[in-house]
């Protein structure tokens, strides 16, 4: 994520994009010990329960997903393994949704690897869902491996660039214009999105 001034949007300027769900991805305390997703964490927070805000009075669902791995390894991916080191372990602070951060989600999804649909309740979640919008970190990962996955499931997914952030700035922006490109998802601001309820009619 870099300031809102310089994000480069994917829709037609002035254009409000309609979305029937809000998908929060990993806005957990251990990611943001890396020094440039701590760097976006204040408008990451603000953004992310301002959409959420929105999305509760327009009677789309909050959908909250954390990673989770368990303290026996037992789910840590081959690089954590490799390393012998692991993140948002079961039980431990880092695995916590970021305190300051207020969501009051609709249902909370727990995952073991980068998509959030892999082996999780996710899609059941988001019935009558069309086109949810995608916060959270980080972009190149979790974000992307959730959208292109949803995209497997006949959703064309929101990516919200200023609500989105990556430990690489510029490959946040790349990863973006990516999945614009090759899937014709929308990419854009969070002032641009406009909630509905899951199957009423969409403008866009």
């Amino acid at each position: 994520m870099r300031d809102a001034a310089v994000v480069v949007t994917m829709c037609p300027m002035g254009d409000m994009i309609e979305a029937d769900a809000l998908v929060v991805i990993d806005l957990q305390v251990d990611y943001f010990q890396d020094p440039e997703l701590a760097r976006c964490r204040g408008s990451l927070v603000e953004r992310s329960a301002r959409l959420a805000r929105a999305a509760h009075e327009s009677g789309a669902p909050v959908v909250e997903v954390q990673t989770v791995h368990a303290p026996d390894r037992s789910t840590w991916t081959i690089d954590m393994l490799e390393d012998g080191e692991g993140v948002v372990i079961e039980g431990t602070p880092g695995a916590e949704r970021l305190p300051d951060l207020d969501l009051d989600p609709s249902a909370v999804v727990r995952k073991t690897r980068d998509s959030a649909f892999f082996d999780t309740d996710l899609l059941e979640h988001l019935g009558g869902v069309a086109r949810p919008a995608i916060v959270g970190v980080s972009t190149e990962s979790c974000v992307r491996a959730t959208a292109v996955d949803a995209y497997a499931h006949d959703l064309r997914s929101v990516l919200v660039a200023d609500a989105t952030a990556s430990v690489d700035a510029s490959e946040h922006d790349e990863v973006l214009r990516r999945l614009h490109a090759q899937y014709r998802l929308p990419v854009v601001d969070a002032a641009e999105i406009r909630f509905v309820a899951p199957g009423a009619p969409q403008d866009r």
